[in-house]
C-alpha cells in the first residue's frame, strides 16, 4: 500500500514578510508608492486635520491615497471592499504599511477631500501613463450619480411600502 507524507492542516504557519519587497520595481504599485512617498507635495491635506494638540491620531493621507488609487486601478471602488483588501491583499498591505483603515475612514477621505484627491489622482495617472504602467485602463473617481430604473411606486419608506402591499 502506498504511503504519503502526513500534512497537519491544523498547524499554523509563521512567515516573515518584508512588505516593501512585495512592491517590485517597474510595476504600477511600486511607481505609485514612490510617487506618493517621495515626489508629491501632500501638504494640502494638513489644513484639514486639526488634531495637533487634542484628538486621536489620523492615518496619513499618503497611505489612504496609495490604497485608494491602487484599488481603483483594480476596479475596486467600494470603501468596504478596499478596507477588506487592506486586511487580505499583500500588495495593498504593503502600500498601506500594514495599516488597516476602517471603511468609514476611507469613505470620508474620498468624499471630504475630493478636490485634493482628484488633483493628485490626475498627477499620478499622468506620470504612470507616460511610463506605460496603466495600459489604457479606465480610471474614475468614486461619487458619480447614475440614473435608476426603479419604479416610483416601489420607492419610499417602509410605511408606504406596507400600505401599497395591503391595499
Amino acid at each position: 500500500m502506498a504511503r504519503y507524507k502526513y500534512v497537519d492542516k491544523s498547524q499554523g504557519l509563521f512567515i516573515t514578510v518584508d512588505l516593501q519587497k512585495q512592491l517590485i520595481p517597474g510595476t504600477f504599485e511600486y511607481t505609485l508608492n514612490e510617487l506618493i512617498d517621495k515626489k508629491l507635495d501632500l501638504s494640502i491635506f494638513d489644513q484639514r486635520y486639526k488634531n495637533d494638540e487634542t484628538g486621536a491620531t489620523a492615518i496619513e493621507p499618503r497611505t489612504l491615497l496609495k490604497i485608494i488609487i491602487y484599488c481603483y486601478s483594480l476596479g475596486v471602488i467600494s470603501s468596504r471592499k478596499i478596507a477588506k483588501m487592506c486586511e487580505t491583499h499583500m500588495i495593498v498591505k504593503a502600500l498601506a504599511d500594514d495599516i488597516e483603515p476602517h471603511c468609514t475612514t476611507i469613505s470620508n477621505f474620498v468624499s471630504n477631500m475630493g478636490e485634493e484627491v482628484e488633483t493628485l489622482f490626475t498627477e499620478v495617472l499622468m506620470v504612470c501613463h507616460k511610463m506605460g504602467l496603466i495600459g489604457g485602463k479606465m480610471f474614475a473617481i468614486d461619487g458619480c450619480r447614475l440614473p435608476s430604473n426603479a419604479a416610483k411606486e416601489w420607492s419610499g419608506t417602509k410605511k408606504n411600502y406596507r400600505r401599497s402591499m395591503t391595499g
